[in-house]
């Protein structure tokens, strides 16, 4: 591969080059044991709970490097936290590539080495994928998608059509981290300190929230759309209404500035690392204390409630303000960070 500086369309055609550049890219960044096995699909063990949970992303983030990660760890982090938001113990992953004829073989050695690093985090396994190499122009440099699949323990039943009237919404850290990280490099927006991205596997949180908190009602990463879409999806699945104390959630003062300055509301910009859960009221405490205690939880928060609807009202998120009004969080419309993910 030394000679390869680039990626060619030969990298794609199925031939020697493919085949050099699968053994010397990605079987040595990823190389489980079901990988090297060379089908075209591995073959893994999953408990016999008689439930699965999959999912599939894809990601398209440009710049490709930004502070706090890079499309490889997004591409980790992103599946890994689908799958394990259903309480599943995350397993194994699929990868595949659509590289640009032309694409620096030094970045996707470093994207594969960081994919491989944030997988060991996560205790997932990456046991197949595949290449397609595309004419210049073809794509944006390099696109990933990721497939992930876990085992969903007996009794463990969690939908984001389960909140109730009394119970308790947490985060799990600070909002916006990402979305703003991905703007200011893009950019190149200066601040006196650096935001960086939170991008983080977050299923080891989730397991211990499970732990402490066995009536948890749903999980979800709030990722395009932030807060805000996730709540409203939460309110609308469970026909209740969700009120968000604003001073209670937590956001760094230099994303705040960020936002000001930009005109963006922080609970609509999207993250990677951070996850919301619903629980019971009596496991509030437990579950925030499981959070704070988890490597990514330190900034975790009890930020609002869940409330029954009033008579012919539709489902809705309020937010409180520090002056004692409230306001209603929507769902953005739109675009707000195209290709933060």
């Amino acid at each position: 591969m030394a000679t390869d500086n680039t990626v060619l369309l030969g990298h794609g055609s199925g031939g020697q080059m493919m085949k050099r550049l699968i053994d010397e890219v990605f079987l040595e960044a990823f190389g489980s044991p079901e990988l090297l096995v060379g089908n075209d699909s591995g073959v893994a063990e999953l408990a016999p709970t008689g439930r699965i949970a999959m999912s599939t992303d894809s990601f398209v983030v440009t710049p490709r490097f930004f502070p706090g990660g890079d499309i490889g760890r997004l591409a980790v982090c992103g599946t890994v936290n689908d799958v394990a938001t259903s309480g599943a113990h995350v397993r194994y992953l699929s990868c595949g590539f659509i590289l640009e004829e032309g694409f620096p073989m030094d970045d996707l050695l470093r994207i594969c080495s960081s994919m491989a690093k944030t997988a060991e985090e996560a205790s997932v396994r990456i046991i197949t994928g595949d290449t397609k190499v595309v004419e210049r122009g073809g794509v944006d440099g390099v696109y990933i998608n990721t497939a992930g699949v876990g085992e969903v323990p007996e009794g463990v039943e969690l939908s984001g059509g389960a909140c109730r009237p009394g119970d308790v919404v947490l985060v799990s850290g600070t909002l916006g981290d990402h979305g703003i990280a991905v703007m200011s490099q893009r950019e190149g927006l200066a601040f006196s300190t650096t935001i960086e991205s939170d991008a983080a596997p977050l299923n080891h949180l989730i397991a211990a929230v499970l732990t402490a908190a066995p009536r948890t009602r749903c999980f979800r990463d709030p990722t395009r759309g932030g807060l805000a879409s996730t709540l409203n999806e939460f309110a609308a699945a469970s026909n209740v209404e969700i009120e968000v104390d604003e001073d209670a959630v937590p956001v760094l003062p230099q994303v705040q500035a960020a936002c000001e300055m930009l005109g963006y509301d922080p609970l609509q910009v999207a993250n990677e690392g951070k996850m919301v859960a619903v629980v019971p009221a009596d496991e509030a405490d437990a579950a925030l204390e499981a959070m704070r205690a988890s490597r990514y939880g330190e900034n975790a928060a009890i930020i609002g409630r869940v409330s029954e609807l009033a008579p012919a009202a539709r489902p809705r998120v309020l937010v409180r303000t520090p002056w004692g009004s409230t306001r209603i969080l929507d769902m953005l419309v739109g675009e707000q960070l195209p290709r933060i993910c």
